[in-house]
This record gives C-alpha cells, sequence and structure tokens, in this order.
C-alpha cells in the first residue's frame, strides 16, 4: 500500500513513505509499535511523534534575478534545480547558461543539479547573474561622431552667379539642405524649383538629409547657385504684383518723399546716413538667440536716438506673438513690428524725428507690443523672411523682399485672430508723425471691433466652461464617493475573507495536529492481556463520553495525546478526577498510569480552562 506524504508541525520534516525518502524515520506497518518519544519539559504539551501522515502540497518559490538594468521574475516548485533556472533566464536575456554566473545564494555557489528543496529557502528569493566572459555594452562610435556634428555650425558660403555676389550663412548641423535652399530662395527670389546648384558633396543627394551628413567641409564650405531658366521678372513687374495685396502700404516708391520735406537737407541726410555706416551694427550678423540680438539692438537704438523710443519686446517673434495675441481677449494687443534698415536715407530721420516722438512712444506703449529686427544684413534678413513666410505666408514675404532700400523702415501692424495673424498695414519710412499716429489709430479701431467681439465670445465660453466644470465638480465627487463606498466595501469583504483563510488554515492545523496524535497513539490492548490493563471513562463538556483502554505501564502524556486527538488540546481543556478531586493535568506525563492512580479503572472529565 502507498502511503502519502508526511509533515511533522514540530519538526518541520517531510517524509514520503510511498515512494522517495527524506529525512525522518521509516514506518514499517508490520513492526510493533515504537515506544513514546521523550516528553517535553512543559506540562500537557503534545509530543509530536515521528511517525507522521499528511498529504503534502508542492511549494512555490519566487525569485527576483536582476542582470544589469534588467529583472527577471521566475516561479518555479522547490522540486526543481538550479539549472532550471538558468535554462529559464537564458531564453530571457539571451546569455548561454555555460557563461553564466548565478549569485545571491545564502548558502555560498551552488551546483546546476541541487535541488531547490535542499537549500531550505523562503519564499521569496533575490539573486543576480554576473556574465565575466561577456564584454560589457558599448555605444557607436560612428553615433557619436554624427551627434556631434549635429552641433556644429556650418559657415556657407553661397555666391549668386548672376549677379556675381556672395551670402555669407550660418546654419546648424541639423539644418537639411531644403531649408538652406528656401533660404537662398528668399535671398535671390530663384525659386527652389529653378535653382542650380554647384559644389554639393556627391553624397548630399537628398533634399531632407541634414548638414551633418551631406559631407560639408566644415567648418566652412563654398556653394554657387544660378537659375535654370533664363526669364526673369523685373523689379517693376514683381513691385505691381505686390500693390495688389490689401495689407501693404498705400505708399509706394512713386509717392516717395523728398528727405527735404522733413526740414533737412540732402546734405545733412547723407551726412547722417555716411556717419551710421561707422557706427556699430544694429544686430549681430547670423545671431544664434533672437533674444540677445533684441537686447543689442535696443542698446545700440538708445545710444543712437535717446531714451525716449518704444520699449521693443524682448524675444522671439513666437514669443511677441504669444505676449500679444494668446492670452485673454481684454488683454490682447496689436503688434507692431518695426524693421530696420541702416543703409537707408530715411531711417536716421524716421527713428530721431517720428518713432521717438513721445506721442508715438505713449500710444505705441498703452496699444502695442512692439518687436524689431535689423535687416542690414544679408542673413539676418533672410532670416526674417524665412519667419515672415511661415507666420503671415509668402505675400507678404515678397512684399518685404521687394520693397527698395530707401523705403525702408517699415511698421508692420498685425492683429491676431482664431486662426491666422493679419497683416493690417505696411507703413514706409516716408512719412510724417501725424500720417504715422493716424494710421496706427485706423489699426487700433479696426482692433477694438474685433477685440470686443473676442470679449463677448469668451465670456460665453467661459460661461459655458463654468458650468461644464461645475457638473464635471460634482460628477467628480459622486464618483469618489462611490468609489470610496466601493473601496470600504472591498476592505470589508477582503478582511472577512482574511479571516475566514485564518480560521480555516487554524481548523485544518488543528486536525492536521490531531490527525498526527490519533496516528500516533499505541494499539489499544485487550482486555484479556498479560499485562494489567487501566480502563478509563471521560466525560466532555457536551456529556458525551470517551472510553478507551490503555496498559498500565503507559505514561501519562498518552492519555493527553488521546485526548487532544478527540478534538480536546492541552491549551485549551483540563482533565480532572472525580475522587479525590485533582488536576490530572498538572500531574508528571511521564509517569504510568499506574503510578498516578489511574488502575484498573477510573472516570475523568474534561473542563474547559478559563
Amino acid at each position: 500500500m502507498k502511503l502519502l506524504h508526511c509533515l511533522s508541525k514540530i519538526t518541520g520534516t517531510w517524509c514520503d513513505f510511498g515512494g522517495e525518502t527524506m529525512p525522518g524515520p521509516t514506518f514499517d506497518p508490520a513492526s510493533p509499535p515504537a515506544p513514546a518519544p521523550a516528553p517535553s519539559s512543559s506540562a500537557f504539551r503534545p509530543v509530536m511523534p515521528s511517525r507522521q501522515i499528511v498529504e503534502r502540497q508542492p511549494r512555490m518559490l519566487d525569485f527576483r534575478v536582476e542582470y544589469r538594468d534588467r529583472n527577471v521574475d521566475v516561479v518555479l516548485e522547490d522540486s526543481c534545480t538550479v539549472g532550471e533556472i538558468k535554462q529559464i533566464l537564458e531564453n530571457e536575456l539571451q546569455i548561454p547558461v555555460p557563461k553564466m554566473l548565478l549569485k545571491g545564494w545564502k548558502t555560498g555557489d551552488v551546483e546546476d543539479s541541487t535541488v531547490l528543496k535542499s537549500l531550505h529557502l523562503p519564499k521569496n528569493n533575490s539573486l543576480y547573474v554576473l556574465t565575466p566572459d561577456l564584454p560589457p555594452p558599448s555605444s557607436s562610435s560612428h553615433a557619436g561622431a554624427l551627434q556631434e556634428s549635429l552641433n556644429q555650425n556650418f559657415m556657407l558660403i553661397i555666391t549668386h552667379r548672376e549677379v556675381q555676389r556672395e551670402y555669407n550663412l550660418n546654419f546648424s548641423g541639423s539644418s537639411t539642405v531644403q531649408e538652406v535652399k528656401r533660404n537662398v530662395y528668399d535671398l535671390t527670389s530663384i525659386p527652389v524649383r529653378h535653382q542650380l546648384w554647384e559644389g554639393w558633396p556627391a553624397s548630399a543627394t537628398d533634399d531632407s538629409m541634414c548638414l551633418a551628413e551631406s559631407g560639408l567641409s566644415y567648418p566652412c564650405h563654398r556653394l554657387t547657385v544660378g537659375r535654370r531658366t533664363s526669364p526673369v521678372q523685373t523689379r517693376e513687374q514683381s513691385e505691381e504684383q505686390s500693390t495688389d495685396v490689401h495689407m501693404v502700404s498705400d505708399s509706394d516708391g512713386d509717392d516717395f518723399e523728398d528727405a527735404s520735406e522733413f526740414g533737412v537737407d540732402d546734405g545733412e541726410v547723407f551726412g547722417m546716413a555716411s556717419s551710421t555706416m561707422r557706427k556699430s551694427p544694429m544686430m549681430p550678423e547670423n545671431a544664434e538667440n533672437e533674444g540677445d540680438a533684441l537686447l543689442q539692438f535696443t542698446a545700440e537704438f538708445s545710444s543712437r536716438y535717446g531714451d525716449c523710443h518704444p520699449v521693443f519686446f524682448i524675444g522671439s517673434l513666437e514669443a511677441a506673438f504669444q505676449e500679444a495675441f494668446y492670452v485673454k481677449a481684454r488683454d490682447r494687443k496689436l503688434l507692431a513690428i518695426y524693421l530696420h534698415h541702416d543703409e537707408s536715407v530715411l531711417t536716421n530721420v524716421f527713428c530721431s524725428q517720428m518713432l521717438c516722438a513721445e506721442s508715438i512712444v505713449s500710444y505705441l506703449s498703452q496699444n502695442f507690443i512692439t518687436w524689431a529686427w535689423d535687416l542690414t544684413k544679408d542673413a539676418n534678413r533672410a532670416r526674417f523672411l524665412t519667419m515672415c513666410n511661415r507666420h503671415f505666408g509668402s505675400v507678404i514675404a515678397q512684399t518685404i523682399r521687394t520693397q527698395k532700400t530707401d523705403q525702408f523702415p517699415l511698421f508692420l501692424i498685425i492683429m491676431g485672430k482664431r486662426s491666422s495673424n493679419e497683416v493690417l498695414n505696411v507703413i514706409q519710412g516716408n512719412t510724417t508723425v501725424d500720417e504715422l499716429m493716424m494710421r496706427l489709430m485706423a489699426a487700433m479701431e479696426i482692433f477694438s471691433a474685433q477685440q470686443q467681439e473676442d470679449i463677448k465670445d469668451e465670456d460665453e465660453r467661459e460661461a459655458r466652461e463654468n458650468v461644464k466644470r461645475e457638473q464635471d465638480e460634482a460628477y467628480r465627487l459622486s464618483l469618489e464617493a462611490d468609489r470610496a463606498k466601493r473601496e470600504a466595501h472591498e476592505r470589508e469583504m477582503a478582511e472577512q475573507f482574511r479571516l475566514e483563510q485564518i480560521r480555516k488554515e487554524q481548523e485544518e492545523e488543528r486536525e492536521a495536529i490531531r490527525l498526527s496524535l490519533e496516528q500516533a497513539l499505541p494499539p489499544e490492548p485487550e482486555e484479556e492481556n498479560a499485562e494489567p490493563v487501566s480502563k478509563l471513562r471521560i466525560r466532555t463538556p457536551s456529556g458525551e463520553f470517551l472510553e478507551r483502554r490503555f496498559l498500565a505501564s503507559n505514561k501519562l502524556q498518552i492519555v493527553f495525546d488521546f485526548v487532544a486527538s478527540k478534538g480536546f488540546p492541552w491549551d485549551e481543556f483540563k482533565l480532572l478526577s472525580t475522587f479525590p478531586r485533582r488536576d490530572v493535568t498538572q500531574l508528571d506525563p511521564n509517569k504510568s498510569l499506574l503510578e498516578v492512580n489511574l488502575f484498573p479503572q477510573e472516570t475523568l472529565f474534561l473542563q474547559a480552562k478559563e
């Protein structure tokens, strides 16, 4: 007959009587019963015998294995081996088992054939893998070199073949070939599809390629550009096209006013222009940061024309848009963009007598965000035309591109709308203070009408949003209350389940102890026996009687084990005799029944301990 597994509650040893034998004594049904084990020193403490037969459930072990920046969780039965863990890790980490060292065992290094059960491991374990024979991962040197090139700046010296003019342009390594060609279009008016290039490396086969990958010489590279087709629009045709747009200034080149109208003769105007050439530039060429460029512009403007001037916004054009347009409707303003050009004969007169007039400065400060840019240098001109094309469209960019030098400075009045930015007016430098003020006030009338509509729409939208927020908040509070009730109910159910599990575990534990004690009892002797026999009747608290015969030489501990096997453990009940009345559980359990005067028969009763 194949027996089940055996569990010792006190010693914690497992025995398998039907197959493999683990540490613990063997049991032979045909052999006589073994003598009772030595009793414990504490009174009425059940002694767990070596022969115990209970069913063993497989024990699961959890392992968390760390390798470099990865963690792998492995769950195995304790009957598996260390080698099986390595085989699982081989599939997960792609590391051959012979090159893998599994560390972290509390008993030191172990063999692959070691059974986990023999290591006496806790349920949760932490291990780590070492691979001394494998090289550490290394980054690609090519990727590092490419990243370094992306952060570098390339100076492109571009020659316009038809006019024999050079442009020195700075581009970051992350810029694309297409961006270079678009910037050249802003400078030369040659569309990208009509550009004919010389000097590009053979590897630059795709316009989407960044300069760092194109094979350009660092830090400087020469290129030549020309037009594929010979017919070109004349300057007059370009100007005629630009006047078709309603947003451009109604002052054109034919209405150009002489500088003498401003009370200055030609010699004085040109004298100022020539003196300007000797001054510091308003803005550094190829400035990488627009904010730094505007700081220099403001400082130079103050040094030339005094401190009474418009407050120029320090920051990028996008930041100026945010400040002027992307705020609450009541706080919005118009955006005025001042485009400076040092080579224009009107620049000094416009700045000193009009832009710095107290009435203009005050009106701009109250109603406008003023942003400035210097178009004197080709690189800065190309950069602004690119920004203009992106924010206002190609028509406005073409209008500014076709302006003659002597028509500068320009004053652009921009109004932000829901989906786009509208250029209300382009004011040229050949104007007067009164005309400039009238243009600014006219733009403010258009803006004020639009602002009132925006305020009304915004108030209605905020009212709707407030109602929706209140509804959402009430709904959120309702959800939180429901979730709190649900969580409280779940916690209560979980606590009940936990207590029920504990109760079941305790009952199972008590039942296992009871079965082990019952199986460990010596056989009941027959009435007719060569040895003296004692017959005991034990009355339970419910009124039932337990009867059994014992050898008079049996230890008192066997009686205690018999009572415990019937569901009355020593820590909950005491055993009393009737006459003389005494607590038998206080007697020495090592003494025999004959010695404690429980022979030849005796009636005892069980009483629950307080």
